[in-house]
């Protein structure tokens, strides 16, 4: 679409724009922007609960129960090292024996402590104080009194089957504290063990849940956008396809349905003004047919004034030249001066009659445009205008010319106009030169016809190309005023441009530009060649 039309219509799309159809873009991804968020929060809080749950779980097992136990055991431990130590001592006697003993104790003591010290075990106080009891009491009535009857023959032995016995209390206590240890290891294991499920489960849900949302976000995504649009797409292809009567209808979205709408008022308005282009070429039709008429009128009154009106004033002409050949003398000054009026006359009609036909003609010959080299035709152009050149003591230089494309009378028509102008506006007492020089950029070629003559104001730059403006009288330079205005529709006939350039050196310089590659088809010549005429 062109920038016109769409300026056009751009009032007309902005008029007629209504605020139906269903929600905006805006409102339905916001909407399903807050689901997304809602559901993200809802995966973001469950997931921090089943993850702190595993947490929790871990430092249950790993921080308390697993402590424990390991304090459990090495009580066991040194509750054992205690008897082993009292056995060796009662047997041997002797006092190294009773290193492992006294070691026992202590690391009864720390696990003891670490076990009192553990969070949430406090089920398994009685337990604890059980076995610190028995070793209590095993130690004061077994333990202790074997040391003491050891080392004095006057303490009496305590009685080693009771020392079993309380040490078999010992034994039992500790291991129902093991167990109840151990059962507390397996309970934190499994608490651990759900924790993981419970992620896992919510991991899976979350999994689930956001892949529903997704194919929910790409169903409603097809319906209420993809859909719309692509009708709309297939309605607009049929229309750009040849069905321009059928109406673009669009729904979904508010912006689809405005588009739908846009569409819409442009094909109504291009189907109007394709409705008045054709009216328009219709009419351009009728004008072209009024105009190839008149064309051949005019071309029927070329011919009338190539030969019926030039036929009289060959008689004028000639009959004014033999009167005054007869009578010249022999009649008063008076008659003599009408004559040469009359004859002076006759053959400026003739001049500008012959220029007329030259200026019409330009652009109607029937042979194409070819590559023309332009020394040649410069050199015709001189030999052509020697006798003119010789009756001022004039000169014409002419430097290397390039190649052209276009045709070769009208370009020698040209430069013959150009360097005669040059020649012909001559300073007074000052010899005429004129150079004719030329030079190929780029695409273009352009050619400078310069002269050291009378030269012309910048304010009449323009004027000079316009046909039959003179800028000074008949009597002091002849010529019908066309030539210029002639080289101009040359010029431009080849798709170049002429004008005068500047300069502080006296005289005129005309510069031309060609273009050096064949112009556009509508430059193509028609009809028949123009005779050469110099102004």
């Amino acid at each position: 679409m062109t920038a016109p039309l769409a300026r056009r219509l751009r009032p007309l799309l902005v008029g007629t724009r209504s605020s139906g159809g269903g929600w905006p873009l805006a409102r339905i991804f916001g909407a399903a922007a807050a689901v997304v968020g809602l559901f993200a929060v809802a995966a973001i809080v469950l997931g921090s609960v089943a993850l702190a749950g595993l947490n929790d779980a871990r430092a249950v097992l790993l921080d308390r129960v697993s402590p424990a136990l390991d304090a459990g055991q090495r009580l066991s431990v040194a509750l054992l090292d205690q008897e082993t130590g009292i056995r060796g001592y009662d047997l041997t006697g002797r006092a190294d024996f009773l290193e492992p003993y006294r070691s026992g104790v202590r690391a009864e003591t720390d696990a003891v402590a670490v076990l009192r010290a553990t969070p949430d075990l406090d089920d398994l106080g009685p337990e604890l104080d059980g076995v610190v009891t028995a070793a209590q009491r095993w130690r004061e009535r077994y333990a202790e009194p074997t040391i003491a009857a050891t080392g004095d023959a006057a303490q009496p032995m305590p009685d080693p089957i009771e020392g079993r016995a309380l040490f078999d209390g010992v034994r039992s206590r500790t291991e129902v504290l093991l167990r109840e240890l151990e059962n507390a290891q397996e309970e934190a294991r499994a608490g651990v063990g759900a924790a993981a499920s419970f992620l896992l489960a919510a991991a899976v849900a979350v999994a689930v849940v956001l892949l529903l949302v997704i194919v929910a976000a790409g169903i409603g995504l097809r319906r209420t956008v993809l859909r719309p649009v692509s009708d709309l797409a297939a309605q607009v292809r049929a229309v750009v396809t040849g069905d321009a009567q059928q109406p673009v209808r669009a729904t979904g979205p508010a912006e689809i349905v405005g588009l739908g709408e846009d569409v819409e008022a442009m094909r109504t308005r291009i189907l109007s003004d394709l409705d008045e282009s054709q009216e328009t070429n219709r009419r351009l039709d009728e004008r072209t047919r009024d105009l190839e008429r008149s064309n051949r009128d005019l071309e029927q009154f070329a011919y009338v004034a190539s030969h019926d009106l030039q036929e009289p004033l060959r008689k004028v002409s000639s009959f004014s030249q033999l009167l005054q050949r007869r009578y010249g003398g022999q009649l008063d000054d008076r008659a003599d001066q009408y004559i040469e009026f009359a004859v002076d006359g006759a053959q400026r009609m003739q001049q500008l009659i012959n220029d007329l036909l030259a200026f019409s003609r330009v652009g109607r010959t029937t042979e194409g445009f070819t590559p023309v080299a332009l020394d040649a035709v410069a050199a015709s152009v001189v030999t052509q205008l020697e006798p003119a050149r010789a009756e001022v003591d004039g000169e014409i230089v002419v430097h290397p010319l390039p190649e052209v494309v276009g045709d070769a009378a009208l370009l020698r028509q040209l430069l013959a106009n150009l360097v005669a102008n040059g020649l012909k506006f001559h300073r007074e007492a000052v010899p005429p030169v004129v150079e004719v020089a030329g030079r190929r950029v780029g695409d273009v070629v352009e050619v400078t016809v310069a002269d050291n003559g009378i030269g012309i104001d910048a304010e009449y730059a323009d004027k000079v190309f316009v046909i039959f403006q003179r800028l000074h009288a008949r009597e002091v330079y002849p010529g019908t005023g066309i030539g210029l205005a002639l080289a101009k529709k040359i010029v431009e006939f080849h798709g170049g441009r002429i004008g005068l350039e500047p300069g502080e050196r006296a005289g005129t310089t005309v510069r031309v530009t060609l273009p050096a590659q064949p112009v556009a088809d509508d430059h193509v010549p028609e009809h028949h060649a123009p005779e050469e005429s110099t102004a």
